[in-house]
């Protein structure tokens, strides 16, 4: 993914606008910006994730997992709720499982497939790293008063149920 670290002058909207008539300016400004905080917040978790030896994808599936009452799921829901392709899953899934944070165990349903559990070593992963990120997420959300933090979820809640607008 290419993170926007430069954004946009007022002279290159501008700029942009003279050569593409009918440019909203600000609009294009307020997106790039959004895109550009988005991309800050996710490369920040990335580095909080590191210290603890984690990436992102890796770190939600310990987290999904973790939700679920026996501590087991199947790759395809996994997938659905991370939001991912099968195949990007199935590759979480195999760093996870060569690190003896999850295992693969039979479907006792169906011996074509198999669901992933976390394992003793995955949830004292969790122990150590849930305790660091709730303290730093909850310094950082910290910065914005509990009436703006509503206020922001329920613009972005918002323009998430018009995405269809950038397809």
């Amino acid at each position: 993914m290419l993170l926007l670290k430069e954004l946009p002058t007022s002279r290159s909207l501008e700029k942009f606008a003279a050569r593409y008539p009918g440019t909203d300016v600000r609009a294009i400004s307020d997106f790039v910006g959004l895109l550009r905080a988005s991309s800050d917040i996710s490369g920040a978790l990335d580095r909080l994730l590191a210290r603890h030896g984690l990436l992102q994808g890796r770190w939600w599936v310990l987290v999904l997992l973790l939700r679920q009452e026996d501590l087991t799921s199947s790759p395809t829901a996994l997938a659905e709720k991370a939001g991912v392709t099968k195949a990007t899953m199935t590759g979480f899934i195999d760093g996870l499982e060569r690190e003896g944070l999850i295992t693969r165990m039979p479907d006792p349903e169906d011996r074509r497939k198999f669901l992933i559990r976390l394992t003793d070593a995955g949830q004292q992963k969790l122990d150590e790293t849930v305790p660091d990120y709730n303290n730093r997420v909850s310094a950082f959300m910290s910065n914005l008063s509990l009436e703006e933090r509503k206020n922001l979820l329920e613009s972005l809640s918002m323009l998430a149920r018009h995405l269809d607008s950038l397809k």
